[in-house]
Order: C-alpha cells, then sequence, then structure tokens
C-alpha cells in the first residue's frame, strides 16, 4: 500500500497484516481522487476518515495538500499503524487519530470538513444509516463531498439530506458519492 500522488508519493504505508483492515486498493484511491480533482479543492482543506483502517485516503488527502485530517478507527493496534505512518511521513502535526467507534464520533462532533470518507467493514449494519446521521450532524460542508466505500448489494437513495450518487463499482466494490441536495444538478 502507498501513496499514490502529491507531496508523499511513492512513499510506503504500513498496517496490520491480519484482515481485520481492508486497505483501498491503488486504482480506487486514484479513480476517486481523480473524481475529486476539480470538485473538491483539497489544497487547505479538512478532512475526516471515518472507520479509518488503514488511512491510505486520509494520508493521500494529506498528501494532495490538506491542511488537515481527522482519522477515526476503533481497534487501538490499527490506530497505532497510523499513528506510526504519519509520524514517518512527518504529517502527524497536520492529523489527529481518534481512538472510538466512527458513530460516536459522528454523533458528537461539532466540526464541518469539506470531504468525508467513510469506509466502515461490510458486514457493519449500520453504514445505511451513515448518510443521515452525517448529514443531520452538518459535517459535511455546503460544498463538500461524503464518499461511502461499501459492498455492492447496497444501494442508496437520495433524500431531503442528501444527494446520492453517482456510484462508481469496483468489482464487489462499490463508492457512493453524497453531496446536499442544492447541489445535485452539479455533475461528477
Amino acid at each position: 500500500m502507498r501513496v499514490i500522488s502529491g507531496l508523499y508519493k511513492g512513499r510506503i504505508l504500513k498496517t496490520v497484516s491480519d484482515l481485520s483492515v481492508r486497505p483501498v486498493t491503488d486504482r480506487v484511491k486514484q479513480t476517486l481522487f481523480d473524481m475529486l480533482a476539480n470538485r473538491v479543492e483539497l489544497e487547505g482543506a479538512r478532512v475526516l476518515d471515518l472507520f479509518a483502517g488503514s488511512g491510505s485516503l486520509g494520508i493521500e488527502a494529506l498528501s494532495r495538500g490538506a491542511a488537515h485530517v481527522t482519522f477515526v478507527e476503533d481497534n487501538s493496534r490499527v490506530a497505532g499503524f497510523i499513528e506510526k505512518n504519519l509520524e514517518l511521513l512527518g504529517c502527524d502535526a497536520d492529523a489527529d487519530v481518534i481512538e472510538t467507534d466512527a458513530l460516536s464520533f459522528v454523533h458528537r462532533c461539532r466540526e464541518s470538513f469539506e470531504l468525508v470518507f467513510a469506509d466502515p467493514p461490510y458486514e457493519f449494519d449500520q453504514t445505511p444509516e451513515i448518510p443521515r446521521l452525517i448529514f443531520e450532524a452538518k459535517l459535511v460542508r455546503p460544498s463538500g463531498y461524503l464518499l461511502i466505500e461499501h459492498a455492492k448489494d447496497l444501494s442508496f437513495d437520495s433524500t431531503p439530506l442528501y444527494h446520492a450518487g453517482p456510484e462508481k463499482h469496483f468489482g464487489r466494490t462499490v463508492v457512493t458519492f453524497f453531496k446536499h441536495p442544492a447541489r445535485q444538478t452539479e455533475e461528477l
């Protein structure tokens, strides 16, 4: 697993060697950041990486100019790898690693972000609730996006709180983009 672009391009990231983490592939990461390139100003952005796992999405955002990333991971061993990677890259001052349950964090967070990544385990039964919870908590700024990586058998509908779509398919993985409904006429 490596950083694919920006300041830390080519740097190798370490994570746990067991199957408790499902790292985002380079192909998925490249596609997502290519799609975001003209839609979210990453330079100076505040980013939230929920269910952070390896932290590779948040670290990629830092590499591409994000000012600050908040990583939320409930597994202390996995969170320790994120902290070590941030230290090795020299960007630990630009990040917070919070060891807590992602949904508990969403309920108590009073900050908003240009970009929110959520990559819950595929078997996480509350994944369908994540967009509602995040948009009700006003965690996504009006010009921002929420991206959820999930299994292909799950789909989301738009609601008055958010617009769901597009979806990008990568085999058994799907990433759904969410934005504020006032922006639904914009194309991704």
